[in-house]
Parts: structure tokens; C-alpha cells; sequence
């Protein structure tokens, strides 16, 4: 029988082992969290309506967000007109049609690795193709083909995932019915996996949303004081805004800043929820 004192020494490197995980834990969320408070307090003085209707000014009491606002829905609309047909339908020839050999291997595996290239690289790739071979200049429209190719292979990904969790037998039940592959695919595969392809999208959109340095170097322009247009050639979103507030020596631009942090990851946030709400009610409709 072991004795108790032989009992606590087993126990100790446990103890040990989970007081330097719970620490590991409350390090980065605490400082996440200290972040975000100081970055709300900062706000505070700039969330009015004067700051979300009005345009960029050399003075920061009067400088608004409304164009990066506008132009971070124009981007995410287009990016996701041009990436989620193309993503999603490269998924499902991927994982219904495309035979299973060594060109198709490395297809995938290019894919994979494609998830995580640096956005910068799309950027400089945007910037070849779109704004100089293409000659679609540095306009809003190079910027969102940008965008899509940098979400694309996420989702792809994402929605060959989902598509993979619909069971083998609904597709051996249609073709029992006498259905074709198309059929099968259009009427049982694709809305049984539509929540997953439908979260992976949204996911996918809330990243690009966020991205920087791909619309810098397409060409996006931090101070624009008219809205964007859609083939126009000057445009900017709200992280560029928000990097030419962060940049300028002034401190009062430093709470303009923080409300357009705050205002950015609020939308992320919102989409974030809208994909897992969107999922829950798929999924049990």
C-alpha cells in the first residue's frame, strides 16, 4: 500500500505541470485583455456620429472614417463575389470529380501551403498581376482580386472539410434513386455541408477585412477624402486609415485610432458570431 508521503510526490510534478499552464494561459489573455481596455478607454472620445459619418482632416477632432468604412464594404462585397464561387468550386471538384493521383496530390499540397503564405506576398502578387499586367491600376477592384486570392485557399480548404463530413450512404442513397453525380452533389451533398462551407466563408472574409499590407502595396491611399469607387483609382479601408492615424505624431490622433480599432474588431467580431449562429441554425434546421 503506498503510503501518503509517496502519494504527494507523485502528485507534486502534476501540480507543478498545471500552475505553468494556467500560467502560460493568463499571461497572453491578461495582456490581451489590458490591451483591449486601454484601447476602449482611448476611444471613447471619438465613437460619435461625427466620427462615423465624417471624412479625414489634418485635424484630428474633425477626422472621420466614413470612406475607409465604405471602402472595407466595397472590398469585402467584391472579395467575396470573386473568391467563394471560385473557393467552393474548386473544393467540390477536388473532393467529387478529381481523380486520386500524383498531379492531384500535389494540387492539394500547393493549396495547403498556399493557407499560409504571408499576406505581403499576395500583395506584391496583386500588384504584378492586376495592377500592371491586367492594367487595372491601383484601384479598389485590383485590391479586392488581391484579397481574394489571399482567402481563396482558405476557402477551399474550409468548405473540402465540410464537404468531407457529409456521411458516404446520402450519396449511395441518390444514386440508388437513380440520380446523376451533379444531382447528387446540387441536391444533398452541397446543403448538407452548406453550414461548414457557409462558416469557412465568413471566417475567411473576417480575416481579409483585417489585412494591411496587401492593400499597401496594391496602392491603397491612406488619407482620401471623398468615398471610393469601385474602379476608381484612389481608395482606401479601414485598417490603412487606421495605420495613418497610428503613424502621425500628434497625440490626438491616438484616440482616432483606437475608435477605428475598436470599430474594425467589432465588425470582426460580428462576423465571427454571424458564422457560428449561421452554423447552429443550419445545422439544426
Amino acid at each position: 500500500m503506498a503510503s501518503p508521503q509517496r502519494g504527494a510526490r507523485r502528485r507534486w510534478p502534476e501540480q507543478v505541470f498545471i500552475a505553468v499552464c494556467l500560467l502560460a494561459l493568463a499571461l497572453p489573455l491578461g495582456t490581451l485583455l489590458y490591451l483591449l481596455v486601454d484601447v476602449a478607454i482611448d476611444s471613447v472620445p471619438r465613437l460619435t456620429m461625427d466620427f462615423f459619418s465624417g471624412y479625414p482632416s489634418r485635424r484630428a477632432t474633425r477626422a472621420g472614417v466614413l470612406p475607409g468604412l465604405v471602402g472595407s464594404a466595397y472590398l469585402i462585397v467584391v472579395t467575396g463575389a470573386l473568391a467563394l464561387p471560385l473557393g467552393v468550386g474548386a473544393a467540390v471538384y477536388l473532393e467529387e470529380y478529381a481523380p486520386r493521383n500524383r498531379w492531384t496530390w500535389l494540387l492539394e499540397l500547393n493549396i495547403a501551403n498556399l493557407a499560409g503564405v504571408p499576406s505581403v506576398i499576395y500583395g506584391l502578387l496583386g500588384l504584378g498581376v492586376f495592377v500592371r499586367t491586367f492594367a487595372l491600376d491601383r484601384s479598389l477592384f485590383a485590391g479586392a482580386c488581391t484579397l481574394a486570392l489571399l482567402v481563396m485557399p482558405i476557402v477551399i480548404t474550409s468548405s473540402r472539410e465540410a464537404l468531407r463530413t457529409v456521411p458516404a450512404h446520402y450519396r449511395e442513397a441518390c444514386y440508388a434513386l437513380g440520380s446523376t453525380k451533379w444531382q447528387c452533389i446540387r441536391q444533398v451533398v452541397l446543403p448538407t455541408a452548406l453550414p461548414g462551407i457557409m462558416t469557412g466563408a465568413i471566417l475567411s472574409l473576417a480575416r481579409a477585412i483585417g489585412e494591411t499590407a496587401p492593400l499597401i502595396v496594391v496602392g491603397a491611399v491612406t488619407y482620401v477624402t471623398f468615398l471610393p469607387e469601385l474602379f476608381g483609382e484612389s481608395f482606401t479601408a479601414l485598417p490603412i486609415q487606421i495605420f495613418d492615424w497610428v503613424r502621425r505624431p500628434q497625440e490626438a490622433f491616438v484616440h482616432n485610432a483606437a475608435a477605428g480599432i475598436v470599430l474594425l474588431l467589432s465588425v470582426m467580431l460580428a462576423l465571427n458570431s454571424l458564422a457560428i449562429w449561421l452554423r447552429d441554425r443550419m445545422e439544426r434546421s
